[in-house]
């Protein structure tokens, strides 16, 4: 089965072969092996030995969003976030469910939020601590991107937080260059191609280290974890963790680094994207955004408007021909959400289109209809 959705992503065989070993989690050789990945993922966020750390937590990349607003914006806090997409919705109600003070930016989910907007928003109320951003919204596919936003929140001598749980991996991001970031999220999967399971956060260890105990929660303390390690070793964990993910995960980072590291990822990602939308334009389908705002995450396409079309329809016609989607959309309009990451090429992106056309065809849809 071909699996194109933005997460969990589809994973190499290598990838797969390393969970199916038994390991202890206290033994010494993971602690070392565990303590390394922190120190790889440190460095592929472009942070610092010293000065940055690596904070994972068991669990997917919400438990880090809600961890790093809860650690890093105080109680009853406000935090400035721009809403273009459902995962900005969900940092809104893990924000106000954690006591703090949502402070919503409306944006089209059809473009980027601008950097011009979050200094306005900023500077009309100084009670805003930090701004918590989506870096890739798989609603859309849009892009949100940190380096202009970044730089008009240090500017204003406020925080960020980025969650860049699709885009970490493959997007540029450099949390050395942008000193005003409390936290950048992503998870085990996504882009890095392991499997799902662990979440981290790379922090500047001395914002982690004034934060501990802060958070209302020991299970979402990113202080607490940074305490832990610098007490019992960077290869421990606090609770049991998914250690067969985190040897997994070892392996797909030897893959992500052979492949050529983020660079030769995102070319292989906007490839795929590229050859998927071209090839969905030919079948009579429309793309949800402009080229321009298109990001190499995950096409969105307007549902066909055809008496003979539903999703579920064509997500279940799809996967009788070996190709799975979303059966499920974010937009405010009907749509097609569809991955364009995991270890899939653009071989695979073209198999997928002959799928699409035969579904279409065997629906009743005519291409002029779609």
């Amino acid at each position: 089965m071909l699996l194109l959705i933005p997460g969990p992503v589809q994973t190499s065989a290598e990838v797969k072969a390393a969970m199916g070993v038994d390991i202890a989690p206290w033994d010494l050789d993971f602690r070392r092996e565990y303590a390394r990945i922190r120190e790889r993922v440190r460095d592929l966020a472009g942070g610092v030995e010293g000065v940055h750390a690596t904070l994972p937590l068991q669990g997917a990349g919400h438990f880090m969003v809600e961890a790093a607003i809860r650690t890093f914006v105080p109680p009853a806090g406000k935090v400035l976030i721009p809403r273009n997409g459902t995962y900005a919705d969900r940092m809104i109600r893990l924000a106000r469910e954690a006591g703090r003070v949502p402070m919503v930016l409306e944006v089209p989910d059809t473009r980027g939020v601008r950097a011009g907007e979050v200094a306005a928003a900023l500077e009309a109320d100084p009670e805003i601590s930090h701004v918590s951003l989506v870096y890739s919204e798989t609603g859309s596919g849009v892009i949100n991107d940190p380096r202009p936003v970044g730089k008009a929140v240090r500017a204003l001598g406020r925080r960020m937080i980025l969650d860049a749980v699709s885009a970490f991996g493959a997007l540029p991001f450099d949390i050395a260059a942008q000193p005003e970031c409390d936290a950048v999220l992503f998870t085990s999967n996504k882009c890095l191609e392991g499997m799902p399971g662990i979440g981290f956060a790379v922090c500047p260890m001395e914002r982690a280290r004034e934060r501990a105990g802060l958070a209302g929660s020991w299970s979402f303390d990113l202080g607490d974890v940074l305490r832990t390690a610098e007490t019992a070793g960077w290869g421990s964990f606090r609770f049991t963790p998914a250690a067969q993910a985190l040897h997994a995960f070892g392996v797909a980072l030897d893959l992500h680094a052979a492949e050529g590291g983020r660079e030769a990822r995102l070319a292989r990602y906007t490839a795929n994207m590229r050859v998927l939308r071209s090839g969905a334009e030919r079948l009579g389908l429309r793309p949800y955004l402009t080229p321009e705002e298109q990001g190499p995450i995950i096409l969105t396409l307007h549902q066909p408007e055809a008496p003979g079309f539903t999703l579920q329809g064509f997500v279940d016609a799809l996967k009788r021909r070996g190709v799975l989607i979303s059966n499920f959309y974010n937009t405010p309009v009907p749509s097609i959400r569809i991955g364009c990451i995991g270890a899939v090429t653009p071989d695979d992106m073209r198999r997928a289109l002959v799928a699409m056309e035969a579904a279409l065809v065997e629906m009743g849809v005519r291409r002029e209809a779609a």
